[in-house]
């Protein structure tokens, strides 16, 4: 019997590991190892006996054993008793530092790693979750407790020195009628709840204030904790009415590179207890206020035991309280649950409910993993000195001969081979050795494995397979087009060896009939027009000469089927430019100022010049010095002869004539 109950335990953990790891989304920076399973630890804590006539000669129901395990009387014989055995039990001499130096303190180490830590109180109604949270001045609760340890080890991480900078939010909202409010903006409305891309959970609009000491927080927790609703019922003059859900984030951000930044978030919630509406009294608003409640939490019993018997869906989504905590409760969290029972007899039935509820959540098999990730922005701005946009050839001739013998060669090569080997990455100087290292090997790796080009490392199998596939029918195609390109031009150069005679006789077989020839025309000359007043000044100087449209004859050319040369006829009217060499000389020297002098702005009011050959001009002046005549501008890498040529003659007229001058 023993072997067969110790196979079900098995079995069952087993389920509700492999449950949880199909729900946990890993971090995209991770292996593909899956993360270490992570139980949900429980502790119980037995608050001491309320004064009052009541409960006066009421004798316990619940007595401790030892550090971690408990006896409940059993309500049908009194002479029995059920055991109960978690990570602690806490009785009711136990103090606020006990609890949270025994079960709470060790799990904020993990919001360094950037990891998520939950610390969640249940219990039924005035068994004193709140004031295990909250506590009072005189004995500070966890809440207090925990953000002034975490500040201080983020002043302590985040000191100068130090490879991390660390900041710290908080947030804090209420879940009242299956409505999310934020407490720190009560104006704010219901908010909803989301899940993102990476299957974190998340609240658009939701208030985040940045704290870096215990009294920020403290000026902005109390006036949101007073936003709060409470209410009076039989039980308990305060009653919480709500879910109350503190966030505290802590952001990591790398001060060398490669830059990465981790995210862990810590979920302190106090939530509402059950409540039995025959003793507490409830009716009106009170009585919907129970019922909002009491279904939250019933849907919170049925995400446990479907988490435990592992069943392909979990009502994450029946309650708001359960869609928040989707992360604490079978997701990635590292999650402690305080479970707050009272001693009395009256409330017997809570209690063994409290306690089954706990037993229950202890099986849970959570998967924490580091939210850790690159910052894309920080590779973007790099920017590549002239060397680096050059060739290597063209690199080292740039490069002096002190520059050669003052450089280590083996890092010369180590720096090429990495250029080489990424280059489908950016070429990154500044990146960590170590980092680009990595980089190598890895590439290494996969350049054995027979993989090519950029490895798809974070793709699925199927979706990888059917990529190579596409790529190896892409190459077929290509290979197939060259063929067929080689075909062509072995045609082509066939046709051009034929026996020049055979050409002549093809042509005076398939000679058309005479008719008159149409030459192409030529392109029509720009005119640059003048202002008057410009006119005016260049005339009013002696040593200035105007441009002048003057009118010649263009003769045209007609072909007779009598005679074989064509006859030049009658001549048409156009016109021509004509511009002193002064102009043209004074056009040149202003371009020639406007490369030497003039910047990427500048130089882009040039016609044919534009955003890449303005950035190429300036680099090419700050490596080889300024530009000795405007025909040096063939040198420049991207400018070949024919848009010289374009360049010139779209230039130089304006600029030779003024300013003030258009096209």
């Amino acid at each position: 019997v023993h072997s067969v109950l110790s196979r079900r335990l098995l079995s069952r953990e087993m389920a509700a590991a492999t449950a949880g790891a199909g729900r946990c989304h890993l971090s995209k920076v991770g292996t593909g190892r899956r993360p270490p399973p992570a139980r949900v630890r429980v502790a119980v804590r037995l608050r001491p006996f309320v004064d009052g006539a009541a409960g006066a000669n009421e004798p316990p129901c619940v007595r401790g054993i030892d550090s971690c395990s408990l006896e409940v009387a059993n309500w049908r014989n009194y002479q029995e008793t059920l055991k109960y055995q978690f990570d602690a039990f806490y009785g009711e001499r136990s103090s606020q530092q006990d609890i949270y130096a025994g079960s709470v303190q060790p799990i904020l180490r993990h919001l360094l790693e950037g990891q998520n830590a939950s610390v969640l109180a249940y219990g039924p109604t005035g068994a004193g979750k709140t004031h295990t949270m909250l506590g009072s001045p005189e004995q500070p609760g966890v809440i207090p407790r925990a953000l002034m340890d975490l500040l201080q080890l983020t002043r302590e991480e985040g000191a100068e020195g130090r490879p991390w900078d660390l900041s710290v939010t908080m947030s804090y909202l209420e879940i009242y009628q299956e409505k999310v409010l934020d407490l720190l903006d009560p104006a704010s409305g219901d908010l909803v709840i989301r899940e993102d891309c990476r299957g974190n959970i998340l609240i658009p609009g939701l208030t985040q204030k940045p704290i870096t000491s215990f009294s920020e927080f403290e000026r902005h927790f109390l006036p949101a904790s007073g936003n709060r609703t409470v209410g009076a019922t039989r039980l308990n003059q305060r009653s919480s009415r709500s879910h109350a859900v503190l966030l505290v984030k802590v952001d990591q951000r790398e001060r060398l590179a490669p830059f990465r930044q981790r995210e862990g978030k810590l979920y302190l919630i106090d939530l509402a207890g059950s409540e039995d509406n025959r003793r507490t009294g409830n009716q009106g608003i009170r009585l919907k206020e129970s019922g909002a409640i009491n279904t939250s939490l019933f849907v919170l019993g049925k995400v446990v035991d479907a988490l435990n018997q592992g069943l392909p869906r979990v009502p994450y989504r029946d309650s708001k309280l359960t869609r928040l905590l989707q992360d604490s409760l079978g997701g990635s969290a590292h999650s402690i649950l305080i479970a707050n029972i009272a001693p009395e007899r009256r409330f017997y039935l809570d209690t063994v409910s409290a306690l089954n509820f706990a037993a229950r959540s202890k099986e849970v098999i959570n998967r924490p993993f580091t939210n850790e990730s690159l910052q894309l922005h920080a590779l973007a701005p790099v920017k590549l000195s002239q060397k680096e946009l050059l060739g290597p050839s063209e690199a080292k001739r740039a490069r002096g001969p002190e520059e050669e013998e003052i450089g280590n060669p083996e890092l010369t090569a180590s720096a090429a081979s990495a250029s080489q080997k990424l280059s489908p990455l950016q070429k990154l100087s500044n990146m960590d050795p170590a980092m680009l290292e990595r980089l190598l090997s890895l590439d290494r790796l996969l350049g054995s494995q027979g993989s090519q080009g950029t490895p798809l490392l974070n793709t699925p199998k199927r979706e990888r397979m059917v990529l190579i596939k596409t790529v190896e029918e892409k190459d077929l195609e290509i290979e197939r087009l060259k063929m067929k390109q080689k075909e062509l031009e072995a045609k082509v150069l066939a046709q051009e060896a034929l026996d020049p005679k055979e050409k002549e006789n093809s042509l005076t077989v398939h000679r058309p009939l005479p008719r008159r020839t149409v030459t192409g025309a030529k392109p029509l000359k720009k005119a640059v027009v003048m202002p008057l007043q410009l006119i005016q000044e260049q005339a009013a100087s002696p040593k200035t000469e105007i441009h002048i449209l003057k009118k010649r004859g263009r003769k045209r050319k007609v072909e007779s089927s009598q005679v074989s040369e064509p006859v030049e006829k009658a001549s048409e009217d156009c016109w021509e430019l004509q511009i002193s060499p002064e102009l043209l000389a004074h056009g040149r020297q202003k371009i020639l100022d406007l490369l030497n002098k003039g910047s990427a702005r500048d130089l882009r009011s040039l016609q044919r010049i534009g955003q890449k050959k303005a950035q190429l001009i300036v680099g090419w002046r700050e490596l080889h010095g300024p530009f000795s005549q405007v025909e040096d501008l063939e040198r420049v890498e991207g400018i070949s002869g024919k848009q010289m040529e374009s360049f010139l003659k779209a230039n130089l007229l304006s600029l030779a004539a003024g300013p003030r001058c258009g096209p």
